[in-house]
């Protein structure tokens, strides 16, 4: 049975217990806790009771957690995403990681997920890569069993499920290292239709978000506002072994999160279902 779970970053307006009490009680298994300057900052005061309060909640609420790494200003209040793997002052992001890496462990997240980031044009493509290899293995150091998921992003320096193969090959394939497929980015950026990118990386899947999306524009939309038939990715989600949370990503969609919320786990399921969407 599919575990779906809704993002916190579409909660960017709510107190980080409410929305876990919102999306508990709407009947979503887990979320996919963004670490933020407003949801379980990693550079406030008080981090480690901090952490076990989020963690008694969601073991109260019975939520499963992902942690995710994308907050677009929390490093830098002036870049968004910066640093990132692939800037000069990359060392920021790197403890920012191995930072999520210990949230997680302590929280017993499923997996953390990261991206690339954009190349600087000043850094040439080759040192960007090298940067982004030896940032990825610091990472690993610290995981100890806690599977990573590298996603491929469109408009960043890794973009395609290909260049993830690449990536993983070069850290020489390790274990630990797996993929997070976002299923609308696979709509916009990949050759192949979305169920055969699921069964594509089936093996390495780690971590999963879902919305829809439109070939050739990156815009995470809600559920019928894209191109996606939803029911065969669901069901390739189903026949590949996956068990981790398929996580709503709707960041853009704050303003209205609980009836937001509420569509997408209901359309979810009818389509899990294999019904009309």
């Amino acid at each position: 049975m599919i575990r779906f779970g809704y993002g916190t970053n579409g909660f960017a307006n709510h107190r980080l217990p409410d929305a876990l009490d919102v999306l508990a009680d709407l009947g979503y298994a887990g979320v996919a806790l963004t670490l933020d300057h407003h949801h379980l900052d990693p550079y406030a005061d008080g981090l480690g009771r901090r952490v076990a309060k989020v963690a008694d909640h969601l073991r109260a609420l019975g939520l499963a957690v992902v942690i995710e790494t994308g907050a677009r200003y929390l490093l830098d209040p002036r870049r968004k995403h910066a640093p990132t793997l692939l800037d000069d002052d990359r060392g920021r992001r790197i403890d920012f990681l191995r930072r999520a890496v210990a949230i997680g462990d302590d929280l017993g997240a499923e997996a953390v997920s990261f991206w690339a980031g954009i190349r600087p044009p000043h850094v040439a493509p080759d040192l960007a890569w090298e940067r982004l290899v030896d940032g990825c293995a610091q990472v690993l150091e610290v995981a100890h069993g806690l599977p990573l998921g590298f996603e491929p992003e469109p408009g960043m320096f890794v973009d395609t499920i290909a260049g993830w193969r690449a990536l993983h090959r070069a850290l020489g394939a390790p274990d630990g290292f797996g993929i997070t497929l976002d299923i609308g980015h696979c709509r916009c950026n990949e050759p192949d239709p979305a169920p055969d990118c699921v069964k594509a990386v089936a093996e390495h899947l780690v971590n999963v978000q879902i919305d829809d999306m439109r070939r050739g524009a990156h815009e995470h939309l809600e559920f019928g506002e894209g191109e996606i038939d939803f029911p065969p990715v669901l069901r390739a989600l189903a026949e590949s072994g996956y068990r981790g949370l398929v996580a709503v990503e709707l960041p853009r969609h704050s303003h209205a999160a609980p009836d937001v919320a509420a569509r997408s786990l209901t359309f979810l399921q009818r389509a899990a279902e294999g019904g009309r969407t």
